[in-house]
């Protein structure tokens, strides 16, 4: 199968890049699932863009500056910032119908953690699946989008001849079939890895596919040691993941112990409003000090307006477990959240092979250094959508033809007969990654969880080439690649910054530099460069 542009991941990143390539070629979006399976209608809290007099984009980019801990790309992160008004933009000329705050049609802007200003826009509280809804129809309706759904990548499809990437094998999950798309320009939208970790605020498909294939392809990696954990998801035996809004604290909320106590003072001079590592560190801390399974986010103090307008489906899906939020605190504890390192890319997406494009939450661009500032994931989707889109519409020929792909070989496997090692495998990989690689790490918990990975990527290859693929096989097999990468990428911090806290080295250098993995044929994990801000 053939295509002129392929996109794999249909959330905002992937969507916007298609839209944008839609109008200069056909376009191919590949779907794990459905359309509407990727992290983008999970996002609860907003699109952070400068658009007042009041606020400026200096400030934005000081905030996102401080946030990163010293390790954003600065000319990167302007770059970024100064795109927030198209971006907005866009998205409403694309059906985003933001909140106003009153009938003078000025729009309403919230303020999270970390921000000194209020310039976050939102749809009350589900501002990704507003956003994805409205993308979603538009690539529907679009003559020259072809979604397939039901996809799962399993790797890219490299021609050695040209040294490029020129489509990737997939397997079709309505017929168990393997099949090669190709396309002279590859766009990975794939999301993050957060599903590497026990307990997440991830849907089931982020498996660090996109990372893991680009890897094994030959990119660079970087900044894999830094993985946001929300500080804030709702803790009940039956919620599965469900994200409480940093919002909520940035409308005033207060995080309590048990007894009561407000206790994030103590923490940081900004108390409720630091930025998520210094949060989720905290609830961390209190939690193993006291020995409590979590602590209480308290918004009783709220009106019933501001719960109503502001957030409904908070309120109703606490309600849905019994919770009040309007007479009770809400119980919350950290989860694994937003992938800050990713595949290395320059300001249009470009990796190190030709022909292929990362972006999203699977690119590390130097925007979010070593901390994400809330609400700058779906700015960076916009952006660095528009600049692959725009790239490969200006310099890559979509009408070339490719030589057909080989076919994919499945001569010399079975179909599995035992399929509990896989399921086991996966359980055993997210449990001592929860609790060796974690919100804090030391030397001795990595060294245990990389002797763990060692042992788990022999299994997994042995199967893998022993058996015929599933789509479980093939996330699992991502995510011990991604396991891999990131504590290797974390012995190699020698310090605490940002979202890698280690009590082996829990002083910060002077000086900051990324983790940039380089891959070697023969070594799993590659070797370790240090280009300071470098792309």
């Amino acid at each position: 199968m053939h295509s002129e542009a392929l996109v794999i991941g249909s959330g905002a990143a992937g969507l916007t890049a298609a839209l944008l390539l839609a109008g200069r070629c056909k376009v191919s979006v590949l779907s794990k699932v459905d359309i509407q399976s990727g992290a983008t209608p999970w996002a609860q809290g907003g699109i952070a863009a400068v658009v007042h007099e009041r606020d400026t984009p200096q400030d934005h980019v000081a905030d996102t500056l401080a946030a990163g801990a010293g390790l954003c790309h600065e000319p990167v992160v302007r770059h970024t910032v100064m795109q927030g008004g198209w971006a907005i933009e866009q998205l409403i000329d694309w059906g985003v119908q933001f909140d106003l705050r009153d009938a003078g049609g000025e729009y309403h802007l919230t303020r999270e953690g970390g921000h000194s200003a209020r310039r976050v826009f939102h749809v009350a509280d589900s501002t990704g699946a507003a956003v994805a809804a409205a993308l979603m129809r538009r690539a529907l309706e679009h003559p020259n989008i072809e979604v397939l759904e039901n996809r799962v990548a399993i790797d890219l499809i490299v021609n050695q001849e040209r040294s490029a990437c020129v489509g990737v094998y997939v397997l079709n999950r309505a017929n168990d079939t393997v099949e090669a798309l190709q396309a002279p320009a590859v766009i990975l939208a794939t999301g993050g890895a957060s599903k590497v970790y026990l307990y997440t605020s991830n849907p089931d498909t982020a498996t660090g596919d996109g990372i893991a294939m680009a890897w094994r392809a030959g990119c660079r990696v970087a900044n894999m040691e830094f993985n946001q954990f929300h500080p804030t998801c709702l803790y009940h035996p039956h919620a599965k993941s469900f994200l409480i809004s940093e919002a909520m604290r940035g409308e005033g909320g207060i995080l309590r112990l048990p007894s009561g106590e407000a206790f994030m003072s103590r923490f940081h001079e900004s108390a409720d409003l630091a930025p998520r590592d210094v949060v989720a560190r905290a609830i961390d801390h209190e939690m193993k000090r006291l020995g409590i399974d979590c602590v209480y986010l308290d918004v009783t103090h709220f009106s019933s307006s501001l719960l109503a307008g502001r957030f409904p489906s908070i309120a109703a899906r606490c309600a849905e477990f019994g919770i009040n939020i309007a007479h009770e605190p809400i119980p919350v504890v950290p989860a694994a959240h937003y992938s800050c390192g990713g595949v290395r890319t320059d300001l249009n997406g470009q990796t190190d092979l030709p022909g292929l494009y990362a972006i999203g939450e699977t690119a590390a661009t130097g925007l979010h250094g070593a901390n994400r500032l809330a609400s700058n994931s779906l700015l960076e989707c916009m952006v660095f959508a528009r600049g692959a889109a725009e790239h490969i519409s200006a310099s890559v020929r979509t009408d070339t033809a490719l030589a057909d792909a080989p076919a994919w070989d499945e001569s010399q496997v079975i179909d599995a007969d035992e399929k509990v090692v896989v399921s086991h495998n996966w359980d055993e990989l997210r449990r001592f990654m929860w609790d060796y690689v974690g919100i804090v790490r030391s030397t001795r918990r990595l060294a245990r969880a990389q002797h763990r990975i060692a042992l788990l990527r022999r299994e997994i290859h042995e199967f893998y080439s022993n058996y015929r693929v599933d789509s479980d096989l093939i996330e699992l097999r991502n995510l011990v690649e991604v396991a891999d990468l990131i504590v290797h990428s974390a012995l190699a911090r020698k310090e605490s910054r940002g979202l890698h806290y280690t009590l082996s080295y829990p002083e910060t250098l002077e000086t900051g530099e990324d983790t940039v993995l380089v891959r070697v044929p023969g070594q799993p994990h590659g070797i370790v460069q240090r280009p300071s801000h470098t792309i």
